[in-house]
């Protein structure tokens, strides 16, 4: 077995980017459909025939972002007719555990995903995807996004966008145009905008995944994992973070009953809450419903301890292990990555969804600097840490998702035996013969 994948360290300031460096080689024009530009010339190493290439992408149509993945692929055919880019939606846990299973007779060539499934690609000796060291110019990126994909001195993914952080968003014709001071502030407000008999609430967020629980454990100082990788769930972070989320729908009474993503998600929507704790993907997709009257900021401090800090990592692609094997796919396929990542097709991504962009270049554009959506977006990402990559990750999620949907069933939940369960569960599943563990 490989070595354990060491743990991204906290990320860097966005303000503070890599020195530019040219892209892939070749000469860009607009394209005529907008938003992507073309491909750069065929490279004389590029194949004459036909090359099919299924690239699987965890984006999905609620903000455009499968879309984008799709013009893209068209837009590249466009210059390279020879060349056809398959694009297939599968929900982020349906494409790590398809792409995993033994069973799957033709594994896509691309992978479009999160950084966290490197863990789980890399972690026998015969890794399902290849190191892109030589495949990609790893200046030309965001230094702590490739960071996120960088484990056992390799590059095992090729940045799309930086970021995938939780970040609290608000309704100002509701909550008012500023943000709150802190999270005592924001409750104070939320109480006032809580009716819970007429269905309205003053905050909502996702009660059924531990991700959410993540910024919250890093605000009261609490981390996943020691400096040797072993899980610490038993700590007295991990009781404060409980301990304040429960408060919130039990004590201060500002959350519904149930919310999982989009019973949240649709409650903001619909203007019937006034804050909600979501990612930077939802970004487009409320800005495009709000418009002037989207408020978003950091999640706030919470009492006794620090602003929230959500898990920042971002989107990827990634390369099967077999493309290696096919010159000609590895050719389309390098290629592809380097055009798709460029600055100007980077710009692109961001004025089509709202991303904060995984290229150095782009990131310093004004694009991100000039757009005060985006420049809050970045100021959230920078009080992130960065995801785990380690493959005892997936398991370490699965406990704490059962306390978190634990702890809000009832007001009497015990937090003390929650994670006293959670610690327990954990090191049975990372030790010898667990789930996560060694064999």
């Amino acid at each position: 077995m490989k070595s354990p994948i060491r743990l991204v360290g906290l990320l860097g300031a966005l303000a503070i980017v890599a020195s530019a460096c040219g892209g892939p080689a070749g000469t860009t024009v607009p394209s005529t459909g907008g938003g992507a530009t073309t491909p750069p010339a065929t490279q004389a190493a590029y194949p004459a025939g036909p090359v099919n290439i299924t690239m699987w992408t965890k984006e999905g149509e609620a903000d455009g972002a499968l879309q984008y993945a799709k013009k893209l692929a068209a837009d590249y055919k466009a210059v390279h007719a020879n060349v056809t880019i398959t694009v297939v939606n599968k929900d982020v846990e349906k494409l790590r555990e398809e792409f995993l299973s033994s069973s799957l007779s033709t594994p896509p060539d691309l992978l479009w995903t999160v950084s966290d499934h490197i863990g789980p690609f890399t972690a026998s000796d015969e890794p399902l995807i290849m190191p892109l060291d030589s495949v990609i110019d790893v200046a030309s990126y965001v230094p702590a996004a490739l960071g996120a994909v960088q484990a056992d001195g390799k590059t095992w993914g090729a940045p799309i966008s930086y970021g995938n952080q939780l970040m609290l968003y608000w309704n100002k014709d509701l909550a008012g145009d500023t943000a709150p001071a802190d999270f005592s502030a924001l409750i104070a407000k939320a109480k006032t905008l809580t009716d819970s008999a007429g269905g309205k609430f003053g905050l909502v967020f996702n009660q059924t995944e531990s991700f959410w629980l993540v910024p919250f454990l890093g605000a009261f100082g609490g981390s996943v994992f020691d400096a040797a990788g072993k899980p610490t769930l038993n700590t007295d972070a991990m009781k404060s973070a409980l301990n304040f989320i429960k408060g919130l729908k039990y004590t201060d009474k500002v959350m519904p009953n149930e919310a999982d993503y989009n019973g949240a998600d649709g409650l903001f929507k619909s203007s019937k809450a006034a804050f909600i704790i979501n990612g930077d993907w939802t970004l487009g997709a409320y800005a495009d419903a709000f418009k002037d009257k989207l408020g978003l900021g950091p999640i706030p401090k919470v009492p006794g301890g620090d602003y929230g800090k959500p898990y920042v990592a971002g989107a990827f692609f990634m390369v099967g292990a077999d493309v290696a094997k096919d010159a000609d796919k590895l050719a389309v396929v390098s290629d592809f990555i380097k055009w798709a990542t460029n600055k100007d097709n980077s710009i692109a991504m961001v004025k089509a969804i709202k991303r904060l962009p995984g290229n150095a270049e782009a990131i310093a554009d004004a694009v991100v600097t000039g757009d005060p959506l985006l420049k809050s977006a970045a100021e959230a990402a920078k009080l992130g840490v960065g995801t785990p990559t380690n493959l005892e990750m997936r398991c370490v999620f699965d406990r704490m998702t059962t306390a978190v949907r634990d702890l809000f069933k009832s007001s009497s939940s015990d937090v003390n035996a929650l994670v006293d369960a959670m610690q327990k569960g954990a090191d049975q599943d990372v030790g010898p013969g667990g789930k996560c563990g060694p064999a």
